[in-house]
Formats: C-alpha cells, sequence, structure tokens
C-alpha cells in the first residue's frame, strides 16, 4: 500500500479524519455547527501533539519525515481551514432557540448581496490558510537548510489557532440573546487577515502546549454542558 502507517502518523490521520467527519455533518442537510465545532477542538487537540510525537521516533527515514510534513498541511488545511468555513455555512441554517429575535435562514435570500457576501467570506478564509500553510513549509524549509533545530518563533498567526477561536464564538452564543452569526464571520475575517500578517509569535513550549490544551477543553466541557442543557429544554 501506498504511505506510511506507523504510530507516529496516527494522530495526523485521526485529526484528518475529525475534519472530514465535522465537515460532512455541519454540511448535511441543515448542518450542525456545534458538532462541527467538537471535531475542531479535537483536530486542535491532535495538533497539538502530533509533531512531538512523531519526533519521538528516532528511525523515521527522511522519505518518512516528509511524507509527515505533507500529511500534516493538508491535514490542516481541512481541519482548520475547510472545517471552520463549514461550521460558518451550518450557522447560516441553524441557531440555538435561546436566540431572540429567531435566527434568520440567510440560505432562504439565494442571490442576495448578505448570502454572497458570506460565501466570499469563507472561500478567502480557506484561501489565506492555504496561502499560509505554503508559506510556511517554504519558509521552513529554508530555514533548515541554514540553521538547525526548531523555530523558536511563527511569523504570523498559526492556523491551528483557528481550533480555539471559532469553538468560543459558538460557546458565546449559548450566553448571548442574540444571533451572533454575522459575528462568527467578522472573525473569520480577521483571522484570515492575521495568517497573513507579518507578525511575530513565539513559539509556545510544552507548558504552553498544555495551557492551550487545558483552554479547549474547557470549551469542549462548556459546549458539551450547554447543548446538554438546550437539549433538555427542547433547544437545537
Amino acid at each position: 500500500m501506498l504511505g506510511f502507517y506507523d504510530w507516529s502518523m496516527y494522530l495526523t490521520y485521526l485529526s484528518l479524519l475529525s475534519a472530514g467527519f465535522g465537515i460532512i455533518v455541519s454540511m448535511n442537510g441543515s448542518g450542525h455547527p456545534y458538532i462541527g465545532a467538537f471535531c475542531l477542538l479535537f483536530c486542535g487537540l491532535c495538533d497539538a501533539f502530533d509533531g512531538k510525537v512523531a519526533s519521538m521516533k528516532k528511525d523515521r527515514t527522511e522519505t518518512q519525515k516528509k511524507f509527515g510534513i505533507q500529511v500534516d498541511s493538508l491535514s490542516d488545511l481541512l481541519a482548520f481551514g475547510m472545517l471552520p468555513a463549514s461550521i460558518g455555512v451550518a450557522m447560516l441554517r441553524v441557531s440555538p432557540a435561546i436566540v431572540d429575535p429567531p435566527h434568520i435562514d440567510l440560505h432562504d435570500l439565494p442571490g442576495t448581496f448578505v448570502s454572497l457576501f458570506f460565501t466570499v467570506v469563507m472561500l478567502l478564509y480557506v484561501l489565506a490558510a492555504m496561502i499560509r500553510l505554503a508559506y510556511f513549509n517554504v519558509m521552513e524549509e529554508e530555514r533548515q537548510k541554514k540553521e538547525s533545530g526548531r523555530r523558536k518563533a511563527y511569523e504570523g498567526l498559526p492556523v491551528t489557532s483557528a481550533a480555539l477561536i471559532f469553538p468560543t464564538i459558538l460557546l458565546f452564543q449559548y450566553f448571548i440573546p442574540k444571533d451572533i452569526t454575522v459575528v462568527y464571520f467578522i472573525v473569520m475575517i480577521l483571522t484570515g487577515f492575521a495568517f497573513l500578517t507579518r507578525f511575530k509569535i513565539t513559539k509556545p513550549g510544552m507548558r504552553g502546549i498544555l495551557i492551550m490544551v487545558a483552554i479547549g477543553a474547557l470549551e469542549g466541557i462548556l459546549l458539551f454542558v450547554s447543548r446538554y442543557y438546550m437539549l433538555m429544554h427542547g433547544g437545537m
């Protein structure tokens, strides 16, 4: 079989499967952004440790390393590019029962400026994520030719930050009795812009990674509790 299937690749493969499932669920029928958000959080969890796990396998060949880099980027494009956009599509279709006034299904307005605007935002966000990932890969390859060791800082906002940003927006919907779909897309615009902006972010160490994992776990718990409460009270 083509490809590599050793344990150093498992987290990356799991992230891609979670992203694919989240995209399908979000885009299927009326869609469901909150299940998509759980998938996005899980993708973030996998990404937090896939590099650490891969580096533990000392006998990886150069071909395996290059394959891992390619698969990681492709998985990230789906998980942190396409999945947030798919969640956005789902948000245009459904909304929690707490929203007052009732959520307006913007997909009932085909061909209007509003529908076109949100579509363009999602497409540009995915494009920004792809450009960011491709640029990072090229620059990282160039860096490794000049210096050894791991990089100490990122240039621009890493696409993996989407794993914490967008679930946070969805979580706010349970505490704000107004439809925040527009806010989600405004944040998507800002996030996509930040992907391509030249500013330095110090690469987090293990402590920083664990803090972000803890934040993601807290978001997941709050989303689950909020969803359970709404279901018990007849909400979406």
